[in-house]
């Protein structure tokens, strides 16, 4: 109640950038393809390894596989890129830019810009939450590319054991190219890894629905109740799973970050229009892999 009178600060950052969209250029399809190769290459690569972490028999924190606990955490996965990328990002967090620029330091600036006639103790809130989320976004971005490129060459494990020696060393090799690129500039990374994403994000839907249609019961887990009775009926389990869950949503806060790159709209079509779809088909497909085998 204390925080009503300043509301009309979130007023002034929501009307800002409605007239900004109404003066927008038209949206190109070759910012939404660029989007593609920039923006999603994290949360788009998640499916490889966040349902494999929660039901690998190597974790110490292992989640039973029965049929209860596979519909839960499908559910849980589901619902939490739902709320935290569709509702908190797409449609509230990315009206919230700094003249056309997003990110945690945009965000700060905003608050700061905005926020002449709010309480001091308020602003100096937010400005605090604003650092710390700066930290957490760099820890996330020194992390990720080890941990997402390296899931994704383990797989050469599985081909041939032998091969295991061989995981490091490749990792190694490509995140470095991946930096030598990335100094090229945004344009030349999207229009390189855009078209690549766009297949990637074609084969992992299809996979997953391939696997739906010989298991379609597994789409009930898009009930939230699925993800209630799991989080409530095995609270300990739970616990740690979501330590695996929140892997669905790494690279959420790159939505935000290049908005000064590529604009809302194109975020925003290249998310719901086959990012979304592909990413949670993949997820039900791998639920009904489990349920299968």
């Amino acid at each position: 109640v204390r925080l009503l009178p300043h509301l009309d600060l979130l007023t002034r950052v929501a009307t800002t950038s409605a007239q900004r969209d109404a003066a927008a250029k038209p949206l190109r399809a070759g910012l939404v393809v660029g989007a593609l190769g920039v923006v999603f290459g994290d949360i788009g690569t998640s499916p490889i390894y966040t349902v494999q972490t929660l039901f690998n028999p190597g974790n110490p924190h292992q989640v039973p596989i029965t049929e209860a606990n596979v519909y839960g955490v499908v559910s849980l996965i589901f619902w939490s890129v739902m709320l935290i990328v569709t509702l908190t990002y797409v449609t509230l967090v990315m009206r919230a830019d700094n003249d056309g620029e997003g990110g945690v330091m945009a965000l700060i600036t905003l608050v700061r810009r905005l926020g002449g006639r709010s309480s001091p103790r308020l602003v100096g809130m937010l400005c605090t939450l604003g650092v710390l989320g700066s930290a957490l976004f760099f820890g996330d971005s020194m992390i990720t590319p080890a941990i997402s490129v390296l899931s994704a060459v383990e797989g050469l494990k599985l081909l041939d054991p032998r091969l295991a020696a061989f995981v490091v060393p490749i990792t190694a090799i490509i995140i470095t190219g991946l930096f030598a690129v990335q100094r090229r500039g945004t344009a030349a990374v999207g229009r390189f890894f855009g078209p690549v994403m766009i297949v990637w994000f074609a084969v992992i839907a299809l996979c997953g629905v391939r696997a739906i249609v010989a298991h379609p019961q597994t789409l009930g887990a898009l009930s939230p109740i699925y993800a209630w009775d799991f989080a409530a009926g095995h609270v300990g389990v739970a616990f740690f799973a979501l330590a695996a869950v929140v892997l669905a949503v790494t690279g959420a806060a790159a939505l935000y970050a290049a908005l000064g790159h590529f604009g809302r709209r194109a975020i925003t079509w290249a998310w719901l229009g086959l990012v979304l779809p592909a990413v949670v088909l993949s997820y039900f497909g791998q639920g009904a892999l489990l349920l299968d085998d």
